[in-house]
C-alpha cells in the first residue's frame, strides 16, 4: 500500500499552477491513499474534490472550525480551510477530532479519520495538522494526547495497523514527537506505539520537508527542518502494514513552479502475501 502524506499551502502563492504541479506529481506516484493538509474549499469548489475526480479516487474533507487566520492572511473570507484523505478505496467510515488549542489562539486544528475498505482488510487512516507556533510544543503535546487516543479508539476491528499523517510542525527529537509515537519516550496512550515511517529510511537520502532549497521556504528565513510525518502501529499478521519503503517526494519544481512549501512523504506498507 502507498502512503503520501503533504501540505498543500493552502491557496497561497500562484495557487492555480501549484495545483496543477500537485496533480501531476500524484499522478506519477500513484498513491493508494493520501492524507493531505491547508486544503482549499470555496463555494463549490474543493481541492481535494479536484484531485480526486481527476486520480479517480475517493475523497473526505474536513474544514477548520475557525479559519478566519488563516482568511484575513489571504484577504479572502469565502476560502475555506482543512485536512482531507483522497484513497484508492471506499471510504467505509469518517470521524472528526478537534484538537486543543492554547486559550485565545483557536486556528481550529483538527484530525480526520477516515477507515477504508482495501482489498481484504480495511485500514484506520489518520490526517493531522497541528498548531505552528514555534513556542508552542505544550499544547502539540496535548493535541498528539488526544491525537493518540483518537487513534486507539479506532484501530480495532482489522489486523491492519493504523496508519497517521500530517504536518506536526515539530521536530523528529521533540516532547511532542518522541511522545506520539511512544518508543523514544513514555508512550501518550499506554501500550500504543507508533512507529515513524522514517526510521526506515537510508540515512543519506534527504529528509527535510521544510527545505530552504525552496523558494518559498527560504521566504521565510527559517531553517530546514523535517515537520511532515507518516506514522504506522506495529505490524499485523506475516507483516501486514509494515514499512517497506520511504522517501521524500514533490521536492522539485514541476514544469518551473514549486507545488507547495512543503516537501511530501511517501511510504510503502506491506500487504497480505
Amino acid at each position: 500500500m502507498r502512503v503520501v502524506t503533504w501540505n498543500l499551502w493552502w491557496r497561497f502563492g500562484p495557487w492555480e499552477e501549484r495545483r496543477k504541479a500537485v496533480l501531476t506529481v500524484l499522478r506519477d506516484l500513484r498513491p493508494d491513499v493520501v492524507g493531505l493538509q491547508e486544503v482549499w474549499s470555496r463555494g463549490t469548489e474543493n481541492l481535494a474534490q479536484w484531485l480526486a475526480d481527476d486520480l479517480g479516487m475517493h475523497w473526505a474533507w474536513e474544514p477548520s472550525r475557525a479559519p478566519e487566520r488563516w482568511q484575513r492572511r489571504l484577504g479572502d473570507p469565502g476560502v475555506d480551510f482543512g485536512n482531507a484523505v483522497l484513497s484508492r478505496w471506499p471510504i467505509a467510515d469518517r470521524e472528526v477530532l478537534q484538537l486543543p488549542a492554547r486559550e485565545g489562539d483557536d486556528d481550529g486544528r483538527l484530525a480526520l479519520f477516515t477507515r477504508l475498505e482495501a482489498p481484504g482488510h480495511q485500514v484506520p487512516f489518520f490526517t493531522t495538522h497541528l498548531t505552528s507556533s514555534v513556542d508552542a510544543s505544550a499544547i502539540r503535546c496535548e493535541q498528539v494526547r488526544a491525537l493518540a487516543e483518537f487513534v486507539a479508539g479506532h484501530r480495532h476491528g482489522t489486523d491492519h495497523p493504523p496508519v497517521i499523517t500530517g504536518d506536526f510542525n515539530a521536530w523528529p527529537e521533540s516532547d511532542e514527537v518522541r511522545r506520539f509515537g511512544g518508543y523514544k519516550t513514555a508512550p501518550a496512550v499506554p501500550g500504543q506505539v507508533l512507529v515513524d515511517a522514517w526510521e526506515y529510511a537510508d540515512p543519506a537520502q534527504p529528509s527535510v520537508t521544510w527545505d530552504t532549497a525552496n523558494p518559498f521556504v527560504a521566504a521565510t528565513f527559517e531553517p530546514s527542518l523535517r515537520v511532515d510525518y507518516i506514522h504506522v502501529g506495529l505490524p499485523g499478521p506475516a507483516g501486514l502494514g509494515a514499512v517497506t519503503a520511504v522517501r521524500r517526494v514533490g521536492d522539485h519544481p514541476v514544469d518551473g513552479v514549486w507545488p507547495s512549501d512543503h516537501a511530501a512523504v511517501l511510504a510503502d506498507l506491506k500487504e497480505r502475501p
